[in-house]
């Protein structure tokens, strides 16, 4: 998960502010355990454990559920995330323009998807599950969640460059994961991405996560809860996923064939080594209030 230092996260940084909150991370990163027994291996009273743990659930970290064991009910706690990246975004402070797009998950331009596959908004399924007819409901604009096992889902926006602005860099940001029937955390997935048509690489997905409880996710969904925060950044030396190098695909290749509109497809194959489905968040499904996002920055073109 990336975590920027701005102020609707001061509760994630507030959290981590206490060494037995911290401890308590350690602790579940390891396992899973309850209240009784994170206090007895940090040192504190139940009750005091239990202020713990709603800080950190505040906070996005922790997530706990009542579960019956031997007769009795105790409240188990599971860690949300794994790793958790600090981003500060100094470096694009030179950049004087940028156009943004936000990109809800069920408005694209065109789709092709075989089940298991559908569409949801908050409060419920669209038209049928498995049945590929729901992606060109009227209703679809309002998705929140959309899924398919093989096929693709393209998106367009518009192209606002004008002939005197030089493209710098292209981002794209999505929460995503594999589609696996209900979910599981272990089911990788080859999913393609192209710009314009450009090939830019193809990423596998870990699985489909259902185990934890979406920080978003509505109580009424029952299958896969979350998936991953992915960036995606096109420079001129390439092009990058999450900050590391994952293709030679550059700005230029991608602006060859100049278009009034960008043209954003995720895709997995038929001939996917792992054909293993595709899950789009919205910013009311996941993990992550976001829809999928695509920035623009460019400058004065100083041959202008």
């Amino acid at each position: 998960m990336i975590v920027n230092p701005t102020p609707e996260n001061v509760a994630f940084f507030g959290a981590l502010a206490s060494d037995i909150r911290l401890k308590i991370i350690q602790l579940l990163s390891k396992d899973e355990l309850n209240i009784k027994e994170l206090a007895e291996q940090t040192g504190v009273s139940s009750p005091i454990m239990l202020k713990h743990i709603q800080a950190l659930e505040s906070a996005g970290i922790v997530t706990s559920r009542l579960v019956k064991r031997n007769g009795s009910v105790s409240r188990v706690c599971t860690l949300v995330f794994a790793e958790y990246r600090f981003m500060i975004e100094t470096r694009r402070k030179n950049l004087p323009s940028v156009q943004s797009f936000s990109i809800p998950v069920g408005q694209y331009s065109d789709i092709e998807g075989t089940p298991t596959c559908g569409l949801a908004t908050v409060e419920t399924v669209i038209g049928f599950r498995d049945d590929p007819r729901v992606f060109w409901d009227p209703e679809r604009v309002n998705a929140q969640l959309l899924w398919f096992t093989q096929g693709y889902v393209e998106y367009r926006v518009p192209n606002y460059l004008s002939s005197d602005q030089k493209l710098v860099e292209i981002e794209l940001s999505f929460e995503i994961a594999s589609e696996a029937p209900d979910f599981a955390d272990d089911w990788p997935s080859d999913i393609t991405f192209s710009l314009n048509g450009i090939k830019l690489f193809t990423w596998t997905s870990p699985g489909d996560f259902g185990i934890k409880t979406g920080i978003l996710t509505p109580e009424w969904w029952p299958s896969n809860q979350y998936g991953l925060l992915k960036v995606i950044r096109i420079k001129s030396d390439g092009t990058f996923l999450d900050d590391e190098k994952i293709s030679d695909i550059t700005l230029d290749q991608v602006m060859e064939n100049p278009s009034l509109f960008w043209k954003i497809r995720f895709e997995v194959a038929e001939d996917a080594k792992n054909v293993g489905g595709l899950t789009l968040f919205g910013k009311r499904f996941g993990n992550h209030a976001q829809d999928i996002i695509m920035r623009v920055f460019f400058e004065k073109d100083s041959e202008e």
